[in-house]
């Protein structure tokens, strides 16, 4: 499991390394995870500016309680409220990002299907499509974000479940976007790729939690979006090569696989 996981954050890296490759290809990348992020960054700004007032909204009852516990039950709810409002910066970035630059992305993943051996014939999914699956990613971000900031509402271990619980949680569903392309540019739906992930569940995870990491780094996001679609593309690859090395079931004499 360990190892699998490692294998995900290798994948990111070596979606990193395909700069090397094709650089200006990658490059164009760059131009639509630039525009989104300075729109998230500007909400996330705003929000950071209002939070005292929102903490102090959001908790009248504590108003007439000695210091330090007023300021000590403020200061937790801001830290939910803004851990999930990072939650959905991150997904909402990637959605919009993906939506925005599709053009430029698709040259990307059709450039590491090319260097990694044939290319899937079928078109990429156009604006429209994209922009159905940014509303749709958004809107389960949004769930999300709230599961997250309630988390840290428990006594306790909420401060530490929190900010785990929602890295891990948008880890997933970036890795989950994030390779869409690869699969549905071959005619590989939802619940068909659900269970061919079902076996990569460890590598999917480590692949994106390194790359919500990476976001979260100052100006991180705009240069690890064109990896993240490089390497989700490379694990897509991965992950279908390792179904057609897959053995054959055995057949009976009746032709029937036996149950």
């Amino acid at each position: 499991m360990i190892q699998r996981f490692l294998l995900g954050v290798r994948t990111l890296l070596r979606g990193f390394g395909f700069w090397r490759r094709q650089p200006g290809t990658m490059m164009l990348g760059l131009v639509p995870a630039a525009i989104v992020w300075v729109v998230v960054l500007t909400a996330l700004v705003a929000l950071g500016f209002s939070l005292p007032g929102i903490t102090v909204w959001a908790t009248p009852f504590a108003a007439g309680w000695v210091e330090p516990w007023a300021t000590i039950v403020r200061t937790a709810v801001g830290a939910v409220v803004l851990g999930g409002a990072i939650v959905l910066a991150a997904v909402t970035f990637t959605g919009l990002t993906l939506m925005v630059g599709d053009p430029f992305y698709e040259r990307i993943w059709r450039a590491v299907e090319a260097d990694l051996g044939g290319e899937p014939t079928g078109e990429g999914i156009g604006f429209w499509r994209s922009a159905g699956d940014a509303a749709g990613f958004i809107a389960l971000g949004m769930l999300v974000s709230i599961g997250v900031a309630l988390s840290g509402l428990l006594p306790i271990v909420g401060g530490v479940l929190a900010p785990v619980l929602g890295v891990v949680l948008s880890g997933r569903l970036l890795a989950w976007e994030l390779t869409g392309r690869a699969f549905e540019s071959r005619g590989i739906g939802a619940d068909e790729r659900s269970a061919l992930l079902r076996g990569h569940r460890s590598r999917l995870l480590g692949f994106g939690i390194a790359t919500q990491l990476c976001f979260m780094v100052p100006l991180g996001a705009i240069f690890t979006m064109p990896a993240a679609v490089a390497g989700a593309t490379m694990l897509a690859r991965g992950v279908l090569d390792d179904v057609a090395a897959r053995p054959a079931p055995p057949v009976d004499q009746r032709g029937a696989t036996p149950s």
